[in-house]
C-alpha cells in the first residue's frame, strides 16, 4: 500500500466551521421554504428554474462538508468505533425529526379538513389518502421507511447516506482512491436509465417508497451520495481546494450560462416568444436525455451544473469567505452585517430550520388559499416565513447553549 493515500486519509479534519458553509446552507434553507410553499411566484427566481441543480444539491453538499467537520475529528481522535457511534446518534436524531415532521404536517392537514369546509381536501394535496384510509400498515411502513411520501423524502435520503459514512471512512484508511471508486460505482448502479439501456434494471439500487406500487424514493440516496461525499472529501482534504483563476471561472460560467436555455425559465421566457421551434427542440432534448438530468437518481448533468455553480460561489466568496464579511462602518455595512449574522445562524441550525420550514410551507399555502395570492400577499407570506426561520434558528441556538447552566 502506498504511503501517499494513507497520509491523505489521515489528514486532520477541519477544526472550525467555514463561514461559507453556513452562509450557503442558510441560503438553501430560505430557497427550500420558497420551493415548498404551494403556488409561490418566488419560485421563478430560485436556482432550479435557471439550471439543472437546485437547493437540494446545496443542502446535501454542505451537509457533507459539515459532516466532515462534525464527525471527522471523532474518527481521528477517538477511533472508528466511537466515530461510527456518533454518526449513528445523528441518524437517530434525524430519524425522529423525520417522523415528527410527518405527524406534524399530517395532523395539521387533517385538522384543516376536519374543522373547516373547503373546496380542497388538504390531505390529498400530499397524496396521503392511503395513510388515513388504512393507517395501520402505513404506520408500520412509515417507521420502517418502506412508506415514504414524496414531500417527506429528503431526511430518509440523508439518513441512508449518513449510514454509509463510516464505511467510506474505513475505506479511506485503505485508500482514498478506493473511496472515489466506491462513490462512482454506487452512483452508476443508481442510474435507472443507464441500467435499463443495458438490460440491467434488476441491479438498480433504490428503496421502495410504498407497498402498493413500484414507486421508489424520490431522492435515491445511492445517487445523491455522490454530491454528499464530494463535499465531505473537500472538507477532509481528500480533494485539494480548487485554484481560483480566470480559466476555471470562465469554464464554470460557460457551463452555468449554457444551462439557462435548457432550464424551465429558459424554455418559457427565452425560446417561447423568440423561437417557438427552439422551445420544442429543447423539450424534445430534455425528454430524450432525462437520465442525464434526472433528479431522483441524480443525473450527471445536475452534478456538472452544481459543481460549476459551487465553484463560482467559492470564487465570489473569497478566501475564507472574506468577501462575505461586513467591512466598514457605514449603514450599508451594518445592515449587511445583520443580514449575514441571521443567514449564518439559519445555516448553523439547518436540521431544526428545515423541519420547521416544511411545516410552515404547507401552513402558508393554506393561508394563501384563503386570502388569495397577489403579489402583495405572497411577498408578505414569504417575508413572514423568512422571519420565522430566523426566529427558529436563534431559539434553537439559545436552547442548545443551555443558558440555565451558566446562570446557575
Amino acid at each position: 500500500m502506498s504511503r501517499g493515500p494513507a497520509r491523505a486519509a489521515a489528514a486532520p479534519a477541519a477544526a472550525t466551521r467555514d463561514i461559507r458553509l453556513d452562509f450557503f446552507r442558510g441560503l438553501a434553507m430560505f430557497i427550500i421554504l420558497i420551493a415548498h410553499t404551494p403556488d409561490n411566484f418566488f419560485t421563478s427566481w430560485i436556482p432550479a428554474r435557471w439550471g439543472f441543480s437546485d437547493a437540494t444539491e446545496i443542502f446535501v453538499f454542505c451537509s457533507g462538508m459539515a459532516s466532515a467537520i462534525a464527525f471527522g475529528r471523532s474518527f481521528d481522535r477517538m477511533g472508528w468505533r466511537l466515530g461510527a457511534a456518533r454518526v449513528g446518534y445523528r441518524v437517530w436524531q434525524v430519524y425522529w425529526a423525520h417522523l415528527g415532521l410527518f405527524f406534524a404536517v399530517a395532523t395539521m392537514l387533517a385538522a384543516i379538513d376536519h374543522f373547516g369546509s373547503f373546496d380542497t381536501v388538504y390531505i390529498g394535496t400530499l397524496n396521503l389518502w392511503k395513510f388515513f384510509a388504512d393507517p395501520g400498515p402505513q404506520l408500520v411502513g412509515l417507521f420502517t421507511l418502506t412508506y415514504v411520501p414524496n414531500y417527506f423524502d429528503i431526511l430518509p435520503m440523508y439518513m441512508v447516506i449518513l449510514v454509509m459514512l463510516p464505511a467510506m471512512v474505513a475505506l479511506s484508511r485503505v485508500s482514498v482512491g478506493a473511496v472515489f471508486a466506491a462513490m462512482a460505482v454506487i452512483w452508476l448502479f443508481a442510474q435507472s436509465g443507464l441500467l435499463d439501456a443495458f438490460g440491467l434494471m434488476h441491479l438498480h439500487l433504490a428503496f421502495p417508497a410504498e407497498p402498493w406500487s413500484d414507486r421508489t424514493w424520490f431522492f435515491n440516496p445511492f445517487g445523491w451520495q455522490l454530491v454528499f461525499f464530494t463535499g465531505f472529501a473537500l472538507m477532509r482534504g481528500w480533494i485539494p481546494k480548487p485554484p481560483v483563476n480566470p480559466v476555471l471561472i470562465g469554464l464554470a460560467l460557460a457551463v452555468v450560462i449554457a444551462n439557462v436555455p435548457l432550464s424551465h425559465i429558459g424554455m418559457r421566457e427565452i425560446f417561447a416568444p423568440l423561437a417557438p421551434e427552439m422551445r420544442e427542440a429543447v423539450i424534445d432534448w430534455r425528454i430524450a436525455n432525462q437520465g442525464l438530468i434526472n433528479k431522483t437518481d441524480f443525473g450527471v448533468l445536475r452534478y456538472v451544473h452544481f459543481l460549476a455553480l459551487a465553484y463560482l460561489c467559492w470564487a465570489a466568496a473569497g478566501e475564507g469567505g472574506a468577501r462575505l464579511r461586513a467591512a466598514g462602518s457605514g449603514v450599508a455595512a451594518r445592515v449587511w452585517g445583520g443580514l449575514l449574522a441571521m443567514i449564518l445562524k439559519v445555516g448553523q441550525q439547518s436540521l431544526a430550520v428545515f423541519v420547521f420550514s416544511m411545516f410552515f410551507a404547507r401552513l402558508s399555502g393554506f393561508v394563501m388559499d384563503q386570502i388569495g395570492r397577489t403579489t402583495w400577499t405572497m411577498t408578505v407570506a414569504n417575508l413572514a416565513g423568512f422571519a420565522a426561520l430566523i426566529a427558529v434558528a436563534y431559539a434553537v441556538s439559545w436552547f442548545k447553549a443551555q443558558p440555565w447552566r451558566a446562570a446557575r
